[in-house]
């Protein structure tokens, strides 16, 4: 292996997605001297496998279902169908468009792009296409791929993973989605709205189930007013092809039967073969294990985004990147506090959270002193005219900050900025209600449910 040891760089990154590219942007604003490699495509999982295109095909589902219910609002439409194809085209190009100005982003902060398969190859080097690259510390950012189970194989024909469902040719007649979490109820929403009839096996005793036991049962009755199916609370056993799909068993023998199977069961990290094991690098199931500053256990390797067992989104990613080159270049760094991350599933109706559960707060202050309010959707003017339904859920400590703040509807996902403040600021009831929000918007929702825990409520419905 060629060592030129003219060429040490700062920092050696090996992965390109958000964690990644983030620690690289930022390191080499800060100075450093940065070497990204990447195997695929600069922008990971997020920009090519996971949230942009998939919140085009929901944008996809949302206009679709639009065009079938327009006369509700008096306009008269004609819904003809959905032409794949085309929503592929429209997909592709907004991956395409963000593609090209990260490209353009990453040339400009003068890191240098290594195209290749990379593996940890010593404490302070990477080996790529032959060559050895040294650094003097290494960033470990290779991120995560669908997972399956036990005898189940994804086979990218009947059985899928969210990959295969990204750039499937067709609409499903009929679908079952294994695993009610974020990707399968948002790829159930998208298919009811493109046509599919689809059914959600999720073995816990709701969806979303890391969310609020109150946004989890919102989302369920929502999906039931919309025809998505679902069954709560029993596991997978096995699954087989039928002459024209698949037969899903359950563990207590109930059968389903689809034209495909998506298994949406999470994700897991990349972490095999690339030599984090050899070099010493604690792990634990595949992860690689890290301190609240990002730091493995060995001192020149570090490690972020879907690899470290942290709550698997882009935006932590890019928030852990930045940690990593900010502590490297020197600055003062603040852990990540990960309960104050907003966390949003866009399905529709959208469920958006920062903060912990009732049920959580409960456990860590007592029973006694939680206190939870909501604010329904139905005296929001403009969730009115939007004809969407849902609620904004606030969880606070008695006589304290709001600790939690979830909110189920359309849009919500808008709304989770300034809960994200609310939460991070440990702002009191009263503090967000003094504060004027505009009228007729959806974010006032949020503003009324602060009025309410304030205990001068106003549109409040008894």
């Amino acid at each position: 292996m060629a060592n030129d040891a003219s060429t040490v760089f700062d920092l050696v990154i090996l992965g390109g997605g958000s964690g990644g590219y983030a620690a690289a942007l930022r390191a080499s604003q800060l100075g450093l001297d940065v070497a990204l490699i990447e195997k695929n495509k600069l922008g990971g999982t997020c920009l090519h496998n996971g949230c942009i295109p998939t919140k085009a095909l929901l944008h996809a589902g949302e206009v679709a279902d639009s065009a079938r219910e327009a006369a509700q609002f008096g306009v008269k439409t004609s819904f003809e169908g959905i032409d794949i194809a085309g929503v592929h085209k429209y997909k592709d190009e907004v991956v395409a468009g963000l593609y090209k100005g990260l490209q353009g982003l990453v040339a400009s902060r003068k890191v240098t792009y290594i195209e290749g398969e990379g593996r940890l190859s010593s404490p302070t080097s990477v080996d790529v296409n032959g060559e050895r690259i040294q650094g003097r510390h290494v960033l470990l950012a290779t991120g995560s791929v669908p997972k399956s189970l036990p005898g189940l194989q994804i086979d990218g024909n009947r059985i899928l993973s969210s990959d295969h469902a990204l750039v499937l040719d067709r609409v499903p007649e009929s679908a079952i989605i294994l695993g009610g979490g974020v990707i399968g109820v948002e790829f159930a929403s998208a298919w009811k709205s493109f046509g599919s009839e689809v059914t959600v096996i999720e073995g816990l005793k709701h969806l979303v189930p890391v969310e609020d036991e109150n946004s989890s049962k919102l989302l369920e009755r929502a999906f039931r007013k919309r025809g998505i199916k679902f069954n709560l609370g029993t596991f997978f056993d096995k699954a087989e092809y039928t002459e024209n799909g698949v037969r899903v068993t359950l563990a207590d023998g109930k059968t389903f039967e689809a034209e495909v199977l998506l298994v949406a069961i999470g994700r897991g990290p990349v972490s095999q073969g690339l030599g984090y094991e050899e070099q010493g690098v604690a792990m634990d199931r595949g992860y690689v294990l890290v301190d609240e500053y990002m730091q493995t256990n060995v001192p020149t390797v570090s490690a972020v985004g879907d690899l470290v067992p942290t709550l698997q989104l882009a935006h932590v990613g890019f928030a852990e990147g930045i940690l990593v080159a900010e502590r490297l270049a020197g600055l003062k760094t603040v852990p990540i506090d990960y309960d104050g991350v907003p966390r949003v599933t866009y399905c529709h109706p959208e469920v958006a959270s920062v903060g912990i559960t009732e049920a959580k707060a409960k456990e860590i202050y007592g029973a006694d002193k939680v206190i939870a309010a909501k604010f329904n959707l139905a005296g929001n003017g403009k969730s009115k005219i939007l004809k969407t339904a849902g609620e904004i859920k606030l969880v606070q400590v008695k006589d304290g900050a709001v600790v939690g703040i979830h909110m189920v509807g359309d849009r919500m996902g808008e709304q989770v900025g300034e809960a994200q403040l609310i939460y991070n600021w440990e702002a009191l009831p009263a503090e967000v209600a003094q504060l004027i929000h505009a009228h007729p918007t959806q974010n006032e929702a949020l503003g009324e449910a602060h009025l309410a825990l304030a205990g001068k409520p106003l549109h409040n419905h008894d």
